[in-house]
């Protein structure tokens, strides 16, 4: 008889860990969420997007779990703070329309999906791999979540934008607080991936060795 599960397609590092069944694809996904709330309570303050390691958790989420159980996982995170658990960044929660970084949040269901299915074709297995992926990962969180600022911003008037912030227009408060300050962090968090991610699937396929 067929197991049930979530999981599909080629194996990601979760499925050589732990097998394929509907029990532990749900745990799974509820820790992803997990990680991710965690990880979003590690802040710097800054505004109108805060600084955390939400993204590195996301990416690596939906890098272990592959593209299903990681969008999954990003819509529980996104579905427990829309409900009202302060899981987002700086313990908040609630719709994310009051959210100047919303975007950034909705965003994280599709970096999920692209970066799982890249992992599904062993792309995190190789350092360059690796890179590439979390990279691409992180263009698509700014794709979604850059637009949805500036509309953020444009609402919320030159009050804010400029005489708050110091910008001389939407666009440059968009990319001055919303791109710059994170480019470094994004890189490093992408490096550090690539070099823990290839070690772990190494790691596995000795102890799977070692068991034969």
């Amino acid at each position: 008889m067929t197991n049930l599960t979530l999981a599909f397609g080629r194996q990601t590092l979760a499925d050589r860990i732990f097998s394929r069944r509907l029990a532990i694809d749900v745990v799974l996904i509820a820790s992803g969420a997990a990680l991710t709330a965690i990880a979003a309570q590690v802040v710097v303050p800054l505004w109108p997007v805060p600084m955390t390691l939400q993204t590195f958790a996301v990416l690596l989420v939906g890098t272990t779990l592959g593209p299903l159980r990681g969008v999954l996982s990003m819509g529980l995170y996104l579905a427990v703070g829309v409900l009202g658990l302060p899981v987002f960044a700086e313990a908040k929660s609630g719709s994310l329309f009051s959210l100047t970084s919303g975007g950034f949040i909705v965003g994280f269901i599709l970096a999920a999906a692209l970066v799982g299915w890249l992992a599904q074709r062993e792309w995190d297995r190789k350092v360059v791999g690796t890179l590439v992926s979390f990279l691409a990962g992180t263009v698509v969180i700014y794709a979604v979540g850059l637009p949805w600022l500036a509309v953020s911003l444009s609402n919320l008037g030159p009050a804010v934008w400029h005489d708050y912030l110091g910008y001389d227009s939407v666009a440059a408060a968009t990319f001055g607080a919303g791109i710059l300050p994170f480019l470094v962090g994004d890189v490093l968090k992408a490096v550090l991936a690539a070099a823990l991610l290839p070690l772990a699937w190494r790691g596995v396929a000795r102890l799977g060795s070692s068991q034969e």
